[in-house]
Formats: structure tokens, sequence, C-alpha cells
């Protein structure tokens, strides 16, 4: 069981090489935004909750992802390939939480890939993303204080996961099957 922690600012291409992830290896997936936004977008409590942080670019507290994604990855099963974590943990105490929840089952983040991407190419491929899918969360202004939030909050779990032993640094920029492929030279030496 390979559960891998995929990591990058907001546009790094996360969703994409996670597709393509699934595509190869049948990892399952949680996508934080997705789970979040299928509850907004079905009026749960949580999700009302969840868009008051959100439309102001800050962060949904930490209890509450913590069980929804503990919820969503029981859902799996014990016998899968694996995990992406896609746009969790966004902090050091979430990183800490999601390796005791995984810890409880007998299981354990495998590897962190980063995909680092310059600043001015990621407000380029946010702004492109709202002009094509109509999110509303993908204008200017929201776009730099996700960056902002990314960088003060979000940026310091590259250290804890270098501690940790499992962090793969991946230049995001460039052609899409080149950054597949360090990502699978990643994932094949686990």
């Amino acid at each position: 069981m390979k559960n891998i922690v995929i990591f990058g600012a907001p546009g790094s291409g996360k969703g994409t090489q996670s597709d393509k992830m699934i595509e190869k290896y049948g990892f399952e997936h949680i996508s934080t935004g997705d789970v979040l936004r299928s509850e907004i977008k079905n009026g749960t409590e949580l999700g009302k909750t969840a868009k008051q942080y959100i439309d102001q670019g800050q962060l949904v507290p930490d209890q509450l992802i913590v069980d929804m994604l503990a919820s969503v990855y029981d859902k799996f099963g014990g016998d899968h390939n694996g995990v992406i974590f896609d746009g969790f943990p966004r902090t050091i105490p979430q990183a800490e939480a999601l390796k005791a929840m995984l810890a409880e089952r007998g299981h354990k983040v495998a590897a962190m890939i980063e995909l680092d991407v310059p600043e001015d190419e990621l407000m380029k491929r946010l702004l492109l993303r709202g002009q094509m899918s109509g999110r509303s969360d993908d204008n200017e202004e929201t776009i730099k204080k996700r960056l902002d939030v990314y960088h003060n909050q979000t940026s310091p779990l590259i250290d804890w996961y270098e501690r940790e032993g499992i962090r793969n640094h991946i230049d995001g920029l460039g052609d899409l099957d080149r950054i597949f492929g360090d990502i699978c030279a990643v994932i094949d030496a686990l």
C-alpha cells in the first residue's frame, strides 16, 4: 500500500497528476477540495461552514477536515493499492493528524510528492482555470490570498516531510509527461 501526499501550491497540477497516477497505479483519491465543494454544493452543515472560510481565502479548520477524510479513507476498506491525498495536509498539525489517523489503521504515508511551480505561472494557470471552469474562487484577489496562505501556513510542511524522510521534490513546470515520469520514478522506488 502506497499512500501518497501530493503537495504544491494551488494550480501546481496536483489534480492533473493525481488523475494520471490513479490510471497507472489504481490508487484511490481523496481531493479535499472536491470533497469540500461537494459538501458545499449539497448544502450540508460542513459545507456551509467550510464555504465561509473558503470565500475568505482561509483554510477550513483541521478537525473538520480530519474527521471528513478519515470517514472517506475508511470507505476504501483495508485492501487498496494506496490513497493519494490531494490538498491535504496543509499545515503541520494536519500532517501530524494524518500520520496518527493512518497509524491507528496500521498504515502510513509512503511519500510526499512536491510539485514546485513558480508563482507567476501559478497565477496564469488559476486565472485560466477560473475562466474555463467558472470556479468562483479562481479570481485574482482570492488567488493572491490563497497563495499567501500557502506560503505562510502550508509551505512549512516541506521541511516537516523532509525531516520525516519522505519528501520528493518534482519540477512542476514543463511537459506533463516529463513531470509524470519523474513522479513515477518516485512511486516505483517505494
